[in-house]
């Protein structure tokens, strides 16, 4: 196993990685809008908040040598589904190989945010 640790997306803010690689896949852990320098939320919407998601993960994949269109499978977490539209358009844009994927509403996510992001990925 190899545990993902990169200063380009948020530090962990609990007892866990960013990402796990074992055997060919890619792990993410879920991502929210924080920016990596000052651990603060970035964004006032969904979209906002979305293009950090993105940034995040794309600093996660790039750590292990992968881009988005690596991703086999997401699940996205939204506070509420009423933002799921403005959420897919952000979305997307980075997620162009459509991956399989599941989105849920959830009551609260960390620090309040309105969306979370994981990423399953096929190792190179």
């Amino acid at each position: 196993m190899k545990f993902t640790n990169t200063d380009k997306a948020p530090a962990a803010v609990g007892p866990y990685s960013q990402a796990v690689a074992v055997n060919g896949l890619l792990f993410t852990s879920g991502q929210i809008a924080l920016d990596p320098a000052t651990g603060e939320v970035v964004g006032a919407n969904v979209q906002e908040q979305a293009e950090q998601v993105m940034k995040n993960l794309g600093a996660v994949l790039e750590a292990n040598g992968l881009t988005y269109t690596d991703a086999v499978k997401t699940t996205c977490f939204l506070a509420d589904m009423n933002d799921f539209a403005p959420f897919n358009e952000v979305y997307g844009k980075y997620f162009t190989s459509k991956p399989a994927r599941s989105c849920v509403a959830v009551k609260t996510l960390p620090k309040n945010v309105l969306c979370e992001v994981e990423v399953i990925a096929l190792m190179k």
